[in-house]
């Protein structure tokens, strides 16, 4: 079954996405039917994309199963800059929210990687994060150096990219692989997790179980996502084809 991820831009009032599907990004306006451009350098279906968190820039990474992740102008079909150095698929791409031209790649070869778009070169950091398979990664919105993963060993971990030796937290709860996970962008210390398990879980990263867990799915649950606009609601995916949006009162404990 092919991956498929939408991702929209900050940049136009949400009227261009990008449509993942085997090995090629197409881009979308939502006033055309069809695709406006698509992007076909990868060689294996692409897993993950995201776009800059700059309003004032036009650049998106693509992570694939070819082992690469692409660095990509919008108005050009030819990539920037390729990164290699994975030895296996990479599952998550995520742009830094705090510190231009900087990025995360999470990986099946267990490892969180950090790199700086002026060299593409190697990485500037990689942290062995997992025993297995790492299938998300997100920032911290509220700490330039806080990066969090999720992994098919259940766990989800968080770590400060200037001193990689431990985790500085460690939460667990699920009982399948964590699909997705995101920060929230009203504290620092809550995040969600969404699971193969079918559940999708509230965290307080000082708190190593989860404050909440959320059954509503018959199926892997394989994404979700905070409203910017509405603290403490969330909508989530999953393989049962049910798009669910909702309140949770547990996220909302933590925002000052």
């Amino acid at each position: 079954m092919a991956a498929t991820s939408l991702m929209a831009t900050l940049h136009n009032a949400l009227s261009l996405i990008i449509h993942l599907h085997t090995w090629h990004i197409n881009m979308y306006k939502l006033t055309h039917m069809g695709p406006i451009k698509a992007y076909k350098e990868h060689t294996k279906e692409v897993y993950s994309v995201h776009w800059s968190q700059t309003r004032n820039e036009n650049f998106v990474l693509s992570g694939s199963w070819d082992k690469l992740i692409k660095l990509w102008d919008i108005g050009q079909t030819q990539s920037l800059a390729t990164f290699s150095g994975h030895e296996y698929i990479v599952y998550s791409v995520r742009w830094s929210p705090h510190i231009p031209g900087c990025f995360a790649s999470a990986s099946g070869d267990q490892t969180l990687r950090i790199w700086d778009v002026r060299k593409p070169e190697f990485p500037s950091n990689v942290i062995p994060a997992h025993n297995a398979e790492i299938l998300t990664c997100d920032w911290s919105k509220y700490d330039q150096n806080i990066v969090f993963t999720g992994s098919v060993d259940c766990s989800i971990k968080g770590w400060d990219i200037r001193n990689s030796r431990g985790p500085i937290c460690e939460l667990r709860g699920h009982q399948y692989a964590v699909r997705r996970i995101k920060t929230s962008p009203f504290s620092k210390d809550l995040l969600l997790s969404c699971s193969y398990d079918f559940t999708v879980r509230t965290w307080e990263i000082t708190h190593s179980a989860p404050l909440e867990t959320i059954e509503h799915h018959t199926e892997f649950v394989y994404g979700i996502d905070h409203n910017l606009h509405n603290p403490g609601q969330i909508v989530d995916c999953g393989w049962d084809e049910m798009v669910k949006v909702y309140n949770t009162k547990s996220l909302l404990s933590g925002v000052r």
